[in-house]
């Protein structure tokens, strides 16, 4: 078993790894991130360019296009994209951890050959979806139905908050196919844009992580061929509670990026605005604000860190990437909002990078499971026999 890399240095190949992405990010993204943020255009070319470099099948094997990194290397790369635009860091985020990640765990084999390569080189862009209006934190109350007619799957039902919803080509949806079994009784499909019955609904008008597509989905009478079911039947819920565990701590790579950018424009503006006669960074008070974040930033990452090991070492890791989701996503929000109070009133304006922060921040304790469902998970580890 390897050294935990919270102990150990980085390698010299994930330090390459993130010097790629830091520098992609400050050349491709730094001078766009705006333009995006307010125009809420999906940033397909920077996808694009991103699939090219490989970081669009980080998890995925050579065999069927990818990088074939480990868990360690996506935080790092999801960290160093949300340092700079935490929309983009979600939308790699979502494409590698769900959709396609769902494909790579529990797709059989000529499933992987047919969507992996696409997914993986940026060609195609991967959706995932689980809820519904009706089932936020209650993912197993779901009601989209699928019944089997004969060589395709007859899929009804509906879908919300669908990152890449209306630009994903492929779709892996959850819909229930046995009510009586319950949770056992849901089932994993692969769906493609353009399937009879696969209506594109309303794009939602976010808050923040405006760049990353989100988009209702609606299915009527939708022909699935029996061939896309993806995994058993009756165990999409399950299978989807494994990739949700690996999306958490891409999540909290979001966050720890996120925090990273936030403290970073704090300091530079710190040190080059004056009040008093003194630069704001002479202050003790601004100082132990900037102290605050930094230690709270380095905590976040070492926890994004373990859980990522933990997963590449195969060891059981459900609390902490819990933890680490929970944690990091929490001092995010601070992190954004001590930034801003350092900008004063240069912080509400737009002109300046923390204002998008701020209202960047605020998903990250609600996606992937809202911080109360972590500290359920959380709680039920320390509580079971």
């Amino acid at each position: 078993m390897n050294q935990s890399p919270f102990i150990a240095e980085l390698t010299e190949n994930q330090i390459i790894i993130r010097d790629t992405v830091r520098n992609f990010s400050e050349k491709n993204i730094r001078p766009v991130v705006m333009e995006y943020d307010e125009s809420q255009k999906f940033p397909m070319e920077i996808m694009q360019q991103l699939g090219e470099l490989g970081f669009l099948g980080i998890l995925v094997s050579d065999e069927y296009g990818g990088a074939e990194l480990g868990y360690i290397e996506y935080a790092i790369i999801v960290e160093e994209l949300s340092r700079v635009d935490p929309s983009i860091g979600l939308s790699v985020a979502a494409h590698n951890g769900l959709c396609e990640n769902h494909i790579n765990l529990f797709g059989n084999e000529e499933q992987k050959k047919k969507y992996l390569p696409d997914l993986a080189s940026g060609k195609k862009i991967g959706a995932w979806g689980l809820t519904e209006a009706v089932s936020g934190s209650d993912a197993a109350g779901l009601k989209s139905f699928a019944v089997k007619d004969g060589n395709y799957w007859i899929l009804n039902g509906s879908k919300q908050f669908t990152t890449h919803g209306s630009v994903g080509e492929t779709i892996v949806v959850m819909a229930i196919t046995n009510k009586e079994a319950k949770k056992k009784g849901i089932s994993a499909f692969i769906l493609e844009k353009g399937m009879d019955g696969f209506i594109i609904g309303k794009k939602e008008n976010k808050l923040g992580m405006r760049a990353s597509d989100t988009t209702q989905l609606t299915f009527e009478n939708c022909k699935v061929p029996a061939e896309n079911l993806l995994g058993e039947e009756g165990m999409g819920f399950i299978n989807s509670m494994t990739v949700l565990e690996g999306g958490r701590i891409s999540i909290a790579a979001n966050s720890v990026g996120l925090a990273q950018g936030a403290l970073e424009a704090a300091l530079k503006y710190s040190q080059e605005r004056k009040q008093f006669g003194k630069h704001l960074s002479e202050f003790q008070a601004i100082q132990f604000k900037m102290a605050e974040m930094q230690t709270n930033i380095d905590a976040a990452r070492l926890l994004t860190y373990r859980a990522a090991w933990m997963k590449d070492n195969g060891i059981p890791n459900t609390k902490e990437a819990a933890a680490a989701k929970l944690f990091a996503s929490e001092i995010a929000e601070k992190a954004a909002n001590e930034a801003i109070q350092i900008f004063g009133g240069y912080g509400f304006i737009k002109e300046y990078p923390v204002e998008k922060f701020y209202r960047d921040a605020k998903l990250l304790t609600i996606g992937e499971g809202t911080s109360e469902i972590q500290r359920l998970v959380i709680a039920r580890d320390l509580l079971k026999d």
